[in-house]
């Protein structure tokens, strides 16, 4: 795996890695308040989703003219990344509460717990069902437009699909074994690296598709990436210094993309 293939696999792992924390949070909210047996034909179901979705929309981003496609995939990843990056760094400086999987497990269920209970097409519980199935979409298609959008661009979709792959799988493994919020899991500071990667993968892949051509081609990413992390750095020591006392926990209870 040389450097360029290293940064996507990094890049793609970290930020499914986020997705996948919050997903499990949800399904380990739906089944530890609920029903497991419902939650876990939520999970089925929403999977069986993906695929289908994930099928339909492989070849369509794969046809699209590679110039166009790292165009537009550059600026929505510019988009995210500096979205992400922007509330990393105001986690970092203390101008925002940190994401707190404690808290939102906590309030998930208690809402899980407190809604009314029924039974529909063969499934013991529908809230588990819906709750656990719509955390695995939501989560799911972010996971999806990752790796296909990153791995078109890099003519690498293997390597972006392994690297999603073994980062939901490690994730779901430690969620199964410790049935509780993913708590230990560095999410803030993932976040923050994951905010880095998007931004500069967003300004290599949108330049180099408005027909700009970067000083040793993929290599530059080797620059890109550093220079994005030391501005984002240098922010966080500015801002802190004006910092009060730090916000109480994000009250996120579903992805927003950072």
């Amino acid at each position: 795996m040389n450097g360029t293939s290293g940064a996507l696999f990094a890049a793609v792992f970290l930020a499914c890695a986020v997705e996948a924390v919050e997903a499990v949070t949800i399904v380990l909210a739906a089944g530890t308040a609920r029903d497991w047996k419902s939650a876990g034909y939520g999970v089925g179901a929403g999977l069986v989703t993906l695929a289908v979705i994930t099928a339909a929309l492989g070849p369509a981003v794969t046809a699209i003219p590679l110039g166009a496609l790292r165009l537009v995939v550059g600026g929505v990843l510019l988009i995210f990344g500096l979205q992400w990056l922007r509330k990393a760094v105001l986690r970092a400086s203390g101008h925002k509460g940190l994401h707190d999987e404690d808290a939102i497990f906590a309030r998930e269920l208690a809402a899980a717990k407190a809604a009314e209970s029924t039974s529909r097409f063969s499934v013991p519980d529908w809230y588990s069902f819906t709750l656990s199935f719509k955390g695995v979409v939501l989560e799911g298609l972010e996971v999806v437009f990752i790796v296909l959008t990153f791995g078109a661009n890099a003519h690498d979709v293997p390597i972006a699909a392994l690297a999603a792959l073994v980062a939901v799988v490690l994730v779901v493994l430690l969620g199964l074994a410790i049935r509780a919020p993913l708590a230990k899991v560095p999410e803030n500071t993932m976040k923050f690296v994951v905010g880095v990667m998007l931004t500069s993968f967003g300004i290599f892949w949108g330049a180099e598709g408005a027909d700009a051509h970067w000083p040793g081609s993929d290599a530059a990413l080797l620059v890109i990436v550093p220079c994005v992390a030391v501005y984002a750095l240098a922010l966080v020591a500015v801002m802190r210094r004006g910092a009060t006392k730090p916000a109480a926990s994000s009250p996120e209870l579903v992805s927003e993309g950072a």
